[in-house]
């Protein structure tokens, strides 16, 4: 029973890949080159040894993905359905992660603590979030469902849902940045930036109306 539902897993995880990934060709180069399905096979394995409370084994089986994959994920992440890691390289997910259904991450991203705390202190992410490549999820924070997450963001605070953030730190932009429940990282606006030209706006018609007040005036 236990072997069947882990085959399944396996086939639901190769159906996702296929799904997500445009440069999947193949059955055999899917098993073979996707990092991101070895780290996840070996954490469910690390995980459920962890859940049995076995000791070192699980920590160990990480440490060996990691050095295999480049994916750090720890025993104690807990990890939804249908979780794709997108190349993969440099992805570090902390012990009291939490990670809903059909989440993508690629790589260079950490979810991650702020500090020595105890307990919870790492994030908590719902169903169907997109975390960028490089992006930075930190703390014991809640990341709503369907939220997106852009390349390179730091995200340190609690992120609503249907949510689209950018920048360091992460604020959240509410321009409608979806085509077909894809993420177009080429289209997130610099929210520092449309700041700036609203100012550089504002006081440019600040000047106009100086110029027109002066040019009115009339000599005594």
């Amino acid at each position: 029973m236990l072997i069947q539902r882990a085959l399944s897993q396996i086939k639901e995880d190769i159906k996702t890949i296929y799904e997500k990934d445009p440069a999947a060709d193949n059955l055999i180069e899917v098993l073979l080159c996707y990092p991101g399905l070895h780290a996840l096979i070996a954490h469910r394995i690390a995980h459920k040894l962890r859940y049995w409370k076995i000791p070192v084994i699980p920590r160990l089986i990480s440490y060996w993905s990691r050095i295999f994959t480049g994916i750090e994920i720890h025993p104690g992440a807990t990890i939804g359905r249908r979780f794709f890691i997108d190349h993969g390289m440099g992805v570090v997910i902390g012990e009291t992660t939490i990670i809903g259904d059909d989440v993508l991450i690629y790589q260079g991203v950490t979810l991650g603590g702020t500090g020595k705390e105890h307990g919870k202190r790492h994030p908590t992410l719902g169903n169907n979030v997109i975390v960028g490549a490089g992006a930075k999820v930190l703390g014991n924070l809640s990341i709503g469902s369907n939220t997106r997450i852009g390349a390179g963001s730091v995200v340190v605070d609690d992120v609503p849902e249907n949510s689209t953030v950018v920048g360091v730190p992460g604020r959240v932009v509410h321009q409608k940045l979806m085509v077909g429940g894809i993420l177009m990282h080429n289209r997130i606006p610099d929210p520092v930036k449309c700041q700036l030209n609203r100012l550089t706006y504002e006081v440019q018609e600040i000047k106009e109306q100086l110029n027109i007040t002066t040019s009115g005036k009339t000599d005594c």
